[in-house]
C-alpha cells in the first residue's frame, strides 16, 4: 500500500506569485473587469428578444420534414399557422349576435399589420352549411386558421403583443380571443420565463443575503460573494446574447444559466471568502492569505468548475437544439464562475485585506457555531460534526447500508418515468393562450390541438395517379383505427365531385366547377402541385399519452403500407415529441460513458487516488436515481402537487432528466471535491484515515451546509416561481443538493472511507510519504481511533 500524498510546492509557489501579481496590477484588472461587465450588461439586458421556443425538432426526423412541407402550398397554412379562437360569454351561435361579434373579431385579426395575415379557412370563410366543424360543441366557441407571412422566430416575438392587445381589446366585450399555435405556445412561454425570472430573482436576492450574512457575519463579505455570482451571470448572458442573434438559442437558457450562476458562482465564492477569513484569523498578512486562498480553494474550484464543464460538455453529443442551449449556457456559465472566483475575487481581496470583516453582525453564541465556517474559537475534536463523523465510522457498514437503502428506495419510482415535450399544460389558467387551448379541447375534443398529420407526396400529379384509390383506402383505415377521434382530409369533398375515382375531381376543368367553399376545403389538405396530401388523425386523448403514442405506431404501419410511388411522413405534435425523445436517448449511452470517464479522470487527477473516484461516482448516482424518483413521484404522480402549487403533467419534460444527469453529477461531485481536498490536506498532515475523514468533516460541513441551504434557496425559488419546464429542474436540483449535503456527505461518504481505510489513498507506483506529522497530531489520531472503537463497542 503506498503512502498518502503530500502537498505540491509547486502549486504553492504559482499561487503566491499569483497572489503578488494581482496584488500589484489589482487597479488595471479592477478597472478592465468594471468596463466588461458594463459592455456585457448591454448585451444581456436584450437577449429575451432574440431567444427562441424553439429547437425540439429532431434534424432529418419524418416530424421535421412534415412541418416543413405544410409551411406552402396550402390554403390557410402559411410560413406560420395560428388558429384564432373565439369564445362567446354571451351569445350561442343561433344568435346573429353571435356571428357578428365573430367576425369582427376575425376582421380586426387579420387587418392587424403585425401579423401579416396572407390567408385564412375556418369559420369566417365558409358559409354557413359548410362551417359546422369549425363550430365548437358549446355552440359558443368557434375557430378560423390564419397564415401568418412571418418566420418563426418573428411570429414568437409578434405574436404575445398581439395577444395581450386582443385580451385588453375585447375581453370587456364577454370575448375571449386567442391565437393558439406552437409559435403563441413558445411567445408565451418566452413572456412567462421573463416574469417567473424577475420574480425568482426577487425571491432569491434577499434569501442569498440573508443566508450570506449568516455565515459570514459580515455585510461586507456577503456583498462581495454575490458580486461574483451576479457578474458571472452577466459576462454570461452578454455572451450568449451576439450567439442568439446568429444561431438558434432556447429561451430556457437566461432562466437556467441564471439558476445555476446564482447557485455556483455564489458557492465558489463562499468557500473561497471563507478560506481568506479562516487565514487571516491564523495572522497571516493580505498577500499570504490570498495565496493560500487560492493554493486550497481556488484549486478546488478550478477542479470542480472543469468536472462542471466536462460534464455539461458531454450534451453537446445529443442533436437536439434545445439540449444544446442549455448544455451552451451551463458551460459558459461555470466558466465565467470559476474566472470570476480565482480572478476578479481575489482582487477585490487585496483591495479589502482585513475589511473583509466590515460590517459584523452579532449572533447568538450557538447559532454563531453552527452556521459560521469560519469560527475557530472550539477544536475540532469538540465540534458536533467531528463527533458525527465518529459514531458514523464507528459503524460504517449499518449507516452505509441505512443511506443507501433510503437512497434506493427513493430512486424506486424512477423506474416509470415518462418524458415528452412540452405542452399548453406548462401555461398558467390564467394565460390567453391556455384559455385558448383549452376552449378548443373542450368544445372540440382533446386531441384537436394536435392532430397526427400525415403528409403524402406522390411521384405524379394525384389527379393522375392510377392507383390513387390507395390514399382513399388509407383514409379509411385511419378512420377505424382505435382511439382514433376522427380524420380529417379533402376526400369528403372529392367524393362528392367524383365518386367512383375521388382524386380525379383534382383536374383543373374538375376545380373550376366546385363550389368556393368546396375548393377552399380541397386547398386546405391538397397543395397547389396537386403532388402532397394531408390527412389529419385527430386522437381521443392528449398528444403525451400512452393511448397517442400507441395510436402514432398504429399510423405509422398503415402509412408504410402505400406503394413506393407515395412518400409518407408523419409530423404533429406526438410525432414530434418522440423524435426528440429518440435523439436523446439515441445519445444518452454516450453522454453518460464520457461524462463518467472525464469526471473519473479530474477527480483523479485531482485527488491522485484510482479508487476514490469509483466511490464518489457511486455516491452520485445513488443521489440521481433518487432524485428522479422524487420527480416521478410529485410531477408525473402527483404526490404533493397541490400542496406544492405545481401543475401534474404525468411527465416530465424531456430535456430535464438528461439536463439533471449531467448539472447533478457535475454539483455533487463539487461537495465531494470541497470535502475530499480538505480529508487529503489532513490526511498529508496526519497519515491517519479516521481523523483525516473525521476532521475533513468537521472543516467542510458547516461550509458545505451553508453552501448547499444557497443552492437549495436558488433552485428552490426558481423551481416554485417558474413554468414547469423550471419547476421540474429547479426543484430536482433542490432536492439533490439536500439529499447530498445530507444523506450522503454526512452518512455514505464517511462510512464508505471508514471501510476503504488506507486505499482511499490507493495510486500504483507511488512512493511519496506524507508530510512529517507532527507529534500532537499523531497522538490526536490514536485518540481518535480509540474513541471510534469506543463508540462501536457502545453501539
Amino acid at each position: 500500500m503506498s503512502a498518502p500524498p503530500t502537498a505540491s510546492p509547486p502549486a504553492s509557489d504559482l499561487a503566491s506569485r499569483a497572489s503578488r501579481w494581482m496584488r500589484k496590477a489589482r487597479w488595471p484588472l479592477l478597472a478592465v473587469w468594471l468596463v466588461a461587465l458594463a459592455v456585457s450588461g448591454i448585451g444581456a439586458s436584450s437577449i429575451a428578444n432574440t431567444l427562441s421556443g424553439g429547437g425540439w425538432f429532431a434534424p432529418g426526423a419524418d416530424s421535421t420534414t412534415a412541418a416543413h412541407q405544410l409551411e406552402q402550398g396550402f390554403k390557410g397554412r402559411g410560413q406560420t399557422t395560428v388558429t384564432l379562437v373565439v369564445h362567446d360569454q354571451r351569445y350561442t351561435s343561433g344568435d346573429a349576435r353571435f356571428e357578428r361579434r365573430v367576425k369582427d373579431v376575425a376582421r380586426q385579426v387579420t387587418e392587424d399589420r403585425t401579423l401579416k395575415v396572407s390567408d385564412s379557412y375556418g369559420w369566417v370563410t365558409l358559409g354557413e352549411k359548410n362551417r359546422a366543424s369549425f363550430l365548437g360543441d358549446d355552440r359558443r366557441t368557434a375557430t378560423t386558421q390564419l397564415a401568418l407571412d412571418l418566420d418563426d422566430g418573428s411570429a414568437r416575438r409578434e405574436l404575445p403583443v398581439v395577444q395581450q392587445d386582443l385580451t385588453d381589446r375585447f375581453s370587456d366585450q364577454g370575448l375571449e380571443v386567442s391565437l393558439v399555435s406552437p409559435s403563441s405556445f413558445w411567445g408565451e412561454i418566452n413572456n412567462l420565463s421573463q416574469k417567473g425570472l424577475a420574480k425568482a430573482e426577487l425571491i432569491t436576492m434577499p434569501l442569498i443575503i440573508l443566508i450570506l450574512l449568516l455565515l459570514f457575519r459580515s455585510v461586507t463579505a456577503a456583498l462581495v460573494s454575490l458580486a461574483v455570482g451576479v457578474s458571472a451571470i452577466v459576462f454570461t448572458l452578454g455572451v450568449l446574447a451576439p450567439v442568439s442573434q446568429q444561431y438558434e438559442l432556447s429561451v430556457f437558457v437566461e432562466n437556467a444559466a441564471t439558476m445555476l450562476g446564482l447557485g455556483v458562482g455564489v458557492d465558489y465564492s463562499l468557500f473561497m471568502v471563507t478560506r481568506f477569513k479562516e487565514q487571516l484569523a491564523k495572522g497571516e498578512s493580505v498577500d499570504d492569505a490570498v495565496a493560500a486562498t487560492l493554493r486550497t480553494s481556488g484549486h478546488t474550484v478550478i477542479a470542480s468548475g472543469a468536472t462542471i464543464v466536462l460534464a455539461m460538455c458531454t450534451l453537446f453529443l445529443i442533436d437536439l437544439n434545445v439540449i444544446f442551449s442549455l448544455a451552451l449556457g451551463a458551460v459558459v456559465v461555470v466558466a465565467f464562475s470559476v474566472l470570476a472566483a480565482v480572478l476578479f475575487l481575489p482582487v477585490l481581496l487585496h483591495f479589502l485585506g482585513h475589511r473583509i470583516n466590515a460590517g459584523r453582525i452579532r449572533l447568538p453564541r450557538s447559532l454563531r457555531e453552527r452556521l459560521s465556517p469560519e469560527e475557530r474559537d472550539r477544536s475540532e475534536e469538540s465540534r458536533p460534526w467531528y463527533r458525527v463523523a465518529l459514531k458514523v465510522m464507528a459503524r460504517p457498514v449499518t449507516f452505509l447500508a441505512i443511506g443507501s437503502v433510503i437512497l434506493l428506495a427513493l430512486a424506486a419510482p424512477a423506474a416509470g418515468l415518462r418524458t415528452f415535450s412540452p405542452d399548453a399544460r406548462i401555461l398558467p389558467d390564467s394565460s390567453p393562450v391556455r384559455v385558448g387551448y383549452d376552449h378548443v379541447q373542450g368544445a372540440f375534443g382533446v386531441g384537436t390541438t394536435s392532430p397526427m398529420q400525415v403528409v403524402v407526396t406522390t411521384s405524379k400529379p394525384l389527379d393522375t395517379l392510377e392507383s390513387s384509390d390507395e390514399l382513399t383506402r388509407l383514409n379509411d383505415r385511419l378512420a377505424k383505427l382505435p382511439d382514433v377521434e376522427r380524420v380529417d382530409s379533402a376526400l369528403p369533398v372529392l367524393k362528392s365531385a367524383s365518386p367512383q375515382d375521388p382524386f380525379a375531381a383534382l383536374s383543373s376543368a374538375a376545380m373550376k366547377g366546385l363550389p368556393g367553399d368546396a375548393q377552399d376545403t380541397v386547398r386546405h389538405f391538397v397543395a397547389d402541385d396537386n403532388r402532397t396530401v394531408i390527412f389529419e388523425v385527430i386522437p381521443d386523448s392528449r398528444a403525451s399519452s400512452d393511448s397517442a403514442r400507441e395510436l402514432l405506431d398504429r399510423v405509422q404501419k398503415e402509412a408504410d403500407g402505400l406503394p413506393g410511388s407515395m412518400s409518407p411522413v408523419i409530423g404533429g405534435e406526438t410525432a414530434e415529441g418522440i423524435d426528440a425523445n429518440g435523439v436523446i436517448q439515441d445519445g444518452l449511452p454516450y453522454v453518460i460513458l464520457i461524462m463518467l470517464i472525464a469526471v473519473y479522470v479530474v477527480l483523479l487527477v485531482t485527488f491522485r487516488s484510482l479508487l476514490l473516484p469509483l466511490k464518489a461516482i457511486a455516491m452520485n448516482l445513488l443521489s440521481i436515481g433518487a432524485t428522479y424518483g422524487v420527480l416521478v413521484l410529485v410531477f408525473q404522480n402527483g404526490l404533493g402537487t397541490d400542496l406544492l402549487n405545481f401543475e401534474r403533467t404525468n411527465y416530465l419534460q424531456n430535456f430535464v432528466p438528461v439536463l439533471l444527469l449531467a448539472l447533478l453529477f457535475s454539483l455533487s461531485t463539487d461537495y465531494e471535491v470541497f470535502l475530499l481536498d480538505r480529508v487529503r490536506e489532513e490526511y498529508v498532515a496526519t497519515g491517519d484515515n479516521t481523523i483525516s475523514v473525521a476532521r475533513g468533516l468537521a472543516r467542510t460541513a458547516p461550509m458545505i451546509s451553508g453552501a448547499a441551504l444557497l443552492m437549495v434557496a436558488v433552485f428552490g425559488a426558481f423551481g416554485f416561481s417558474g413554468i414547469v419546464p423550471i419547476q421540474q429542474l429547479g426543484f430536482g436540483m433542490a432536492i439533490a443538493i439536500l439529499l447530498d449535503a445530507t444523506l450522503v456527505r454526512l452518512l455514505l461518504v464517511p462510512a464508505a472511507m471508514r471501510l476503504m481505510g488506507s486505499w482511499n489513498w490507493w495510486m500504483p507506483g507511488r512512493s511519496a510519504r506524507p508530510s512529517s506529522p507532527e507529534e500532537p497530531a499523531a497522538e490526536k489520531a490514536e485518540e481518535a481511533e480509540q474513541e471510534a472503537s469506543a463508540m462501536a463497542q457502545r453501539s
